[in-house]
């Protein structure tokens, strides 16, 4: 190296003076000295395939997310009971992790045992599916699915709260979350009953972010189908296809194709049962699927409908 480069060298501040590199030690914590003095922070190292946040424990990349077939249960339910709402609250990110296993478990075999504190124990998961640490938020999730199976309908006045939460998770960046929280909506479709879940999504199929809104429509369209004929009969099939037609147009395909399937059922239900009432009470005698269409909905609705529709079937019928 030549004297002038040297001289260089030896002017850079933190060096001069000094046989210690500026890297010694916990690599987390120290930065690089640029030739201008400016401290260079080094990236942290990622965990669990993210970036971790200022601060966080590297022993993230140990938590291991369990599926609910493997969990096994409880040894001491009771002293679990009396230590969960604390696990759950507490600072220390490993206690929350786990004490959302222990409250998973409690739902799979003990869910009767825990219905008391249901309300405590969904405010704070709520609070863990908000957590920036990914770990926790996924953990989380998989607990929402896990207590949807257990509670059912019992838990319909809680939702609201972890619906919007599950909606936002499911439509973000990081794929293990968006996997998990698309999981956990999933199991809330298949665990409600459809007559109690339907008014709670309509809000969300207007929702100012495009992804929630493609969200909320996949699992409506998801929903319908399990009302069966006397629960559209009730519900109202030109209330359904209106809300169908809406999402026809949405900005996001997502959205668009939940809709266009959505509305192939209700065509079919249509079909099929021609004493099916609408909840029009003046409505004359069954028309026909285009007729029925056309009296429901504004001239453009109702032509982006039956596009929907035919050319839908044509597809069906043509990979037959």
């Amino acid at each position: 190296m030549s004297e002038k480069a040297l001289k260089a060298l030896n002017t850079v501040p933190g060096l001069e003076g000094s046989n210690e590199s500026p890297c010694k030690g916990d690599l987390s914590k120290q930065g690089l000295v640029s030739a201008n003095g400016n401290i260079v922070e080094l990236k942290r190292p990622q965990v669990n395939g993210e970036n971790s946040n200022p601060g966080a424990e590297v022993g993230s990349s140990e938590v291991e997310y369990i599926e609910a077939e493997n969990l096994t249960d409880l040894d001491d339910v009771s002293s679990r009971l009396m230590t969960l709402v604390a696990g759950l609250s507490s600072k220390d990110w490993v206690l929350v992790c786990e004490a959302l296993n222990n409250t998973r478990r409690i739902a799979i075999y003990h869910r009767e045992d825990m219905l008391d504190m249901l309300g405590d124990v969904i405010s704070l998961l709520v609070k863990s599916m908000k957590n920036p640490r990914s770990a926790v938020c996924k953990t989380a999730l998989m607990t929402s699915a896990d207590i949807f199976s257990a509670y059912n309908d019992k838990m319909i006045e809680s939702l609201d709260p972890m619906l919007l939460q599950l909606l936002l998770k499911s439509s973000q960046d990081k794929r293990f979350v968006c996997e998990a929280a698309e999981k956990a909506l999933v199991a809330m479709t298949k665990s409600f009953s459809p007559e109690l879940l339907l008014p709670k999504l309509e809000p969300y199929l207007k929702h100012r972010n495009p992804r929630i809104r493609a969200k909320a429509s996949t699992c409506f369209c998801r929903s319908v189908p399990r009302l069966g004929v006397e629960g559209i009969r009730a519900f109202g099939i030109d209330k359904l296809i209106q809300t169908a037609a809406s999402q026809l147009s949405d900005q996001l395909p997502e959205s668009r194709e939940a809709a266009r399937i959505l509305l192939l059922e209700l065509q079919s239900v249509y079909t099929k049962f021609p004493d099916l009432p609408t909840t029009m009470p003046e409505d004359p005698e069954k028309v026909s699927w285009e007729d029925f269409c056309q009296s429901k909905l504004s001239p453009l609705s109702a032509q982006a409908v039956l596009r929907a529709t035919n050319v839908s079937r044509e597809g069906i019928v043509s990979s037959s």
